[in-house]
């Protein structure tokens, strides 16, 4: 608060002008440690007359854990064994759905070797040291020389002895920084413990070159034109700031993410390639996915930095329907479904139902 003040702790004026922090977030078992540290230390402040709050923060989140999804193999439990009964001379792997065939022992494998469930054979013989030499795997869907391994799996909390830690640079490398930073938002509410699945990012990777799509075609040729957006795709934008800006305030990143997946649904099937939209739509984005959001305001002209610029205002007369579906019952059941304007009276729409 005053941290060049060298003749007292901090200056009234400092401390009047900070106050609290607004937003403290951690982790359960960092709040153990760090939290209760820091909170002693303000008490004591306060009980010295330091400072004027008793606590530091006025509010708190505790995120959620991220769980890991482990990975098994299946060693049959009668692989031969070496004459001193030590390291398995030869051991026998069995794909998980025809374990049951099978007396076997359950074994963790390191999931970074592992996708959507099918185990990286030859990395697996390179890794491990404890399954003696040449082993030999049992696999399905094709068979003997076709076949896939197919891996078990649980979810458990993240820990390198269950070989499930998740390295980041990994799925950066494959992915990119904004898929892996929108799927993890995308897992769930933030306060609540949730498991990390490498399947599911797929879907967040597809979003993000579903979005480039709408600024370049499959040829590489820019399509942005400056045309007036039409009512639909202003509605589809405005949805959208509106939700995020309200997630944002409620810290729900999760379902920020699907409304930013249902806008580029919705602006791909109208066809809308228009400047107006876009450069709203990818200013909302740009918190959860920087990097790319970045590339297409540069893209679109601009020289300064998107994160400099204001969130767009929500307009609600976007968000006004014009009609409304009507649907027609006769003795109870539903025969049909008529449009009428949304501000018709109540008699000219019998009117007009009646003569149908």
């Amino acid at each position: 608060m005053d941290a060049h003040n060298d003749d007292e702790f901090a200056s009234k004026e400092a401390i009047d002008y900070w106050q609290n922090v607004d937003l403290y977030l951690g982790g359960t078992e960092h709040a153990t440690g760090h939290l209760l540290y820091s909170r002693f230390w303000n008490k004591f402040l306060k009980d010295r007359g330091y400072v004027p709050q008793e606590e530091y923060a006025m509010k708190l989140i505790n995120q959620g854990m991220i769980m890991g999804r482990s990975s098994f193999v299946y060693r049959v439990k009668n692989s031969p064994l070496t004459p001193d009964g030590g390291i398995l001379d030869k051991a026998i792997f069995v794909s998980f759905n025809l374990k049951d065939q099978y007396e076997t022992t359950k074994l963790h494998v390191d999931v970074n070797i592992v996708e959507n469930d099918v185990l990286d054979i030859e990395k697996f013989k390179a890794t491990r040291n404890d399954i003696g030499d040449d082993p030999q795997f049992i696999l399905e869907d094709g068979g003997p020389s076709h076949g896939k391994y197919i891996c078990g799996s649980e979810v458990e909390k993240m820990s390198k002895s269950k070989y499930n830690v998740v390295n980041p640079d990994t799925i950066v490398e494959k992915y990119g920084a904004d898929t892996f930073r929108l799927y993890e938002m995308f897992l769930g509410p933030l306060t609540e413990s949730k498991p990390w699945d490498t399947r599911g990012i797929e879907g967040t990777y597809r979003f993000l070159r579903k979005l480039w799509r709408l600024f370049y075609d499959q040829n590489g040729k820019h399509i942005i034109t400056d045309a007036e957006p039409t009512k639909d795709e202003l509605k589809a934008l405005h949805k959208t700031i509106k939700k995020t800006a309200e997630d944002i305030e409620a810290f729900s990143f999760n379902t920020s993410v699907s409304s930013f997946m249902i806008c580029v649904n919705e602006l791909s099937e109208l066809k809308c390639h228009k400047k107006a939209v876009l450069e709203q739509f990818i200013v909302v984005l740009s918190p959860y996915a920087p990097h790319i959001a970045e590339e297409l305001w540069q893209i679109l002209g601009h020289n300064d930095s998107i994160a400099a610029q204001q969130f767009p205002v929500f307009d609600a007369k976007h968000l006004i329907e014009d009609s409304f579906e009507y649907p027609i019952q006769i003795n109870g059941k539903v025969r049909a479904t008529l449009n009428f304007p949304a501000d018709m009276s109540k008699e000219e729409i019998e009117k007009l139902v009646l003569e149908n």
